[in-house]
């Protein structure tokens, strides 16, 4: 049973009521809280109908969504959705790191799959509040942080193939340790040459469920070779290397960045975006163009892939040991973290949680 107090905060387009729980969560021990396990105490709301557009935006109690059988997203998969972050720094202030990308790329991803539209300032504002209420669960440990999983999902009443005509945004919000059990320590990428993710024209550059769902049978085949994620090719010649399923992906090639191109295949990572300016900055040629595995794994046995790395919000900056493609391994950097994926990971955190400089205006104080 819930204690219900109801007060409002004025954003410029936006209204937001709030509904405090009275009885709150024990907080999970920080060191221990693995990525994606626990839940905060409160959740934001706003629902979207045809006649009436966005209305009654609300945060309240964490809990169950009330759902009809023929709700659409549930037969024919109209959702989305994002993820970020929220940083305790040494200062003790929360600060998030380029919230407006995120809510850009949902604003894409809605209108790919022809769903209500989440205005900007909505989203952000949505976001900064949501954290501001549960500020005492951003938690304080190294290396930890408050993710951010804003999502949007179809729900009307209708077994029928068509847009449908109501939709409802949600923000849930999990205090998280690294993404990787092994933190740092370079992973082992499997290269998938049966299955593929996406094609140009379809919706591999927007975040939906689906494209997650198409890639577990190759994360299978992967885990039982020993690997820990999938590189995919694209999907027409099955010849140029794209992403991973939770990472964009950059090679260092003779003292080149090589990484996939967002032509509509791939998904326009912040990070990865946050990377190749910083890599620009320093003075690295960044090659936004297609790479042949095959090239890839020349370049490998030729003792020029110096350096292979994923880039997320999840890991942020994730170091690939091996490749593994059609019975061949090549090895990278001795299976050892390279010297600039190191560089791009200690830079990002630090203007993350705020310990460095940030040159680019990315990461803001909120509370």
């Amino acid at each position: 049973m819930f204690f219900n107090i109801f007060f409002w905060i004025w954003g410029e387009k936006m209204e937001i009521r709030i509904e405090r729980a009275a009885k709150l969560k024990e907080k999970p021990d920080q060191k221990a809280l693995g990525f994606g396990k626990y839940f905060t105490d409160h959740m934001f709301l706003y629902d979207w109908d045809q006649d009436i557009g966005w209305h009654d935006a609300r945060i309240v109690p964490y809990a169950p969504i009330p759902m009809d059988p023929a709700c659409m997203v549930l037969h024919y998969a109209q959702e989305t959705f994002e993820g970020l972050k929220a940083y305790r720094d040494t200062e003790n202030h929360i600060r998030l790191f380029r919230p407006e990308m995120n809510a850009k790329r949902m604003w894409n991803s809605n209108d790919r799959l022809c769903m209500a539209q989440v205005p900007i300032d909505d989203f952000v504002q949505a976001v900064e509040e949501l954290v501001k209420v549960e500020k005492d669960w951003v938690p304080s440990e190294p290396n930890t942080s408050l993710y951010i999983r804003p999502f949007i999902f179809a729900t009307e009443s209708c077994v029928g193939v068509h847009p449908a005509k109501s939709y409802e945004f949600i923000i849930v919000l999990s205090p998280v340790g690294a993404y990787y059990e092994t933190g740092l320590a370079p992973v082992k990428i499997y290269v998938e040459d049966e299955y593929v993710r996406a094609v140009r024209g379809g919706t591999g550059f927007t975040k939906c469920g689906g494209n997650y769902a198409g890639s577990l049978a190759a994360q299978r085949k992967a885990e039982a070779l020993g690997y820990h994620q999938v590189l995919w090719l694209d999907g027409v010649n099955r010849k140029y290397v794209e992403e991973v399923g939770a990472m964009n992906m950059m090679f260092k090639i003779d003292g080149e960045i090589w990484t996939a191109p967002c032509e509509g295949s791939v998904l326009p990572g912040i990070t990865r975006d946050s990377c190749i300016r910083l890599l620009k900055k320093w003075g690295y040629t960044v090659r936004e163009e297609n790479l042949a595995i095959d090239d890839l794994m020349a370049a490998s046995a030729a003792g020029k892939l110096e350096e292979a790395f994923g880039t997320g919000t999840a890991a942020v900056i994730s170091p690939v040991g091996e490749l593994y493609y059609k019975g061949q391994k090549a090895v990278v950097n001795n299976g050892e973290i390279g010297g600039l994926t190191q560089k791009l990971y200690d830079t990002l955190t630090g203007i993350q949680w705020g310990r460095l400089e940030d040159p680019f205006g990315w990461s803001r104080v909120i509370a």
